[in-house]
């Protein structure tokens, strides 16, 4: 993330967006570990809650190696959420139900971030400040002081957005450990289930190959461009935003 920011040297609009990108990535992780733990919780499991991970502050969710792998890198991990499959009275569905809300979460945050860039775009060009245009990931505004507000507005909730459904997508993966992994296993015979989850202690390698090969780079991307599309076009019919 922070090489391709950088591939052309340092610039001032690259060191804007990594102060962007810092808050973003620590709401993005904190929520969607604090989403597993909370359902878990919900679910009758309350190691998480016992062990202070229910929280909002980002440092109880941190993994300073995997914060920085997912700056250099773009792909990092935060600090599991440990959850003990015994509470659950279906242990498989349990696993299963816990592990989409990490996921669900971000998608939830992506559609607040759309919400709010709507507000933008009424509000701005209610007081002919500034038009951004959501769906090409551009904006237009005259010079005063306001519009630059507006505008870093949308950089940030743009990109709020985006990476909220890049790490929902990413995290549907069905390789293990991702939470993908815990959805597929949901359905799979006790024998394959067993085979499956064994591929685990691997399941970083084959990630790191996948990532750094390209095989993923296409339908993740065409996966979030498409959720993202979708989140717009709902949106789209509340009469107090404009995209």
């Amino acid at each position: 993330m922070l090489r391709n920011l950088f591939s052309g040297g340092f610039s001032t609009d690259a060191l804007i967006q990594i102060l962007y990108i810092i808050p973003i990535i620590l709401i993005t992780l904190t929520f969607h570990e604090c989403a597993h733990g909370y359902i878990a919780y919900r679910m009758g499991d309350p190691t998480a809650r016992n062990l202070g991970r229910l929280t909002l502050n980002p440092l109880k969710h941190l993994d300073p190696i995997g914060f920085l792998m997912m700056m250099f890198v773009g792909f990092g991990w935060a600090k599991p959420v440990p959850i003990n499959p015994r509470y659950f009275k279906n242990p498989k569905k349990g696993m299963a139900v816990s592990a989409i809300a990490g996921p669900a979460s971000n998608l939830i945050m992506a559609i607040i971030g759309a919400f709010i860039l709507g507000l933008i775009n009424f509000i701005g060009n209610a007081n002919e400040i500034a038009y951004i245009n959501v769906s090409r990931g551009a904006f237009y505004m005259n010079s005063s002081g306001a519009s630059s507000f507006f505008v870093m507005g949308y950089n940030f909730f743009y990109m709020f957005m985006t990476l909220n459904v890049w790490f929902a997508v990413f995290n549907l993966i069905p390789v293990p450990p991702l939470d993908g992994s815990r959805v597929v296993s949901y359905f799979l015979p006790q024998r394959l289930y067993y085979y499956y989850n064994y591929v685990e202690r691997y399941g970083f390698l084959v990630l790191f190959l996948l990532l750094y090969t390209g095989i993923l780079s296409v339908p993740l991307t065409f996966l979030s461009s498409w959720i993202i599309k979708g989140i717009i076009y709902i949106l789209h019919f509340l009469p107090f935003l404009k995209f």
